[in-house]
């Protein structure tokens, strides 16, 4: 598995913690339309400090294989995040699986980034990873998210009541998976990551 990829459109980076400012900055101009969906965050979580230190975690988590973040960017601008996919919690034998997320800045929506993004986490999870299975959870209501995961050929498997604790209510969650398309295959040993060497701009 590498540090940065390349898509039709972007660049998916897992950042050091120099991003920090990039990061703050994303989150701040996305405050109110990621917390509809996630988790209450710490009271200093919109502050330099705790996103330098949640990169350096991240990165620490990504060198392990066990949650790997990339952050996307428009090739002519890697100063300005534009979203974000992450897979986490991955399991090895017996499971072979993992969990995915992501989110998107509000002014690159609707533009098919997303779905670009998400593409391309799901072959390095089957295809880098060797992993068998990627589970993704959203809410009922979020209906765009719905939409890309069933454009990605991700099928609904049911509802988890009271799954997720969201600004003080317990939420349900639908979940939907897809299988790797080498399914019967013994899975591929995980590789850590490559060391990216590359300046902070690449």
């Amino acid at each position: 598995m590498n540090m940065v990829y390349q898509t039709n459109r972007l660049i998916l980076k897992i950042l050091p913690p120099e991003y920090f400012r990039e990061a703050l900055s994303f989150q701040l101009r996305n405050q109110e339309l990621f917390e509809r969906y996630e988790p209450t965050r710490p009271g200093n979580f919109y502050t330099p400090s705790y996103q330098h230190s949640l990169l350096k975690i991240e990165f620490k988590l990504a060198a392990r294989l066990t949650s790997i973040r990339f952050y996307a960017f428009l090739p002519h601008d890697m100063h300005t995040i534009v979203g974000t996919v992450c897979l986490h919690n991955v399991q090895k034998a017996p499971y072979h699986c993992c969990e995915i997320g992501y989110k998107f800045d509000a002014a690159f929506q609707r533009q098919g980034y997303a779905r670009e993004t998400v593409q391309k986490a799901v072959e390095i999870a089957f295809y880098e990873l060797g992993l068998h299975k990627v589970i993704a959870r959203v809410m009922p209501e979020n209906t765009p998210s719905i939409r890309l995961l069933r454009s990605l050929d991700f099928m609904e498997e049911g509802i988890e009541h009271d799954c997720t604790l969201i600004r003080g209510r317990w939420e349900d969650h639908l979940r939907f998976s897809t299988l790797s398309p080498l399914a019967g295959d013994e899975p591929a040993p995980l590789t850590l990551p490559y060391t990216d060497t590359s300046s902070r701009n690449g």
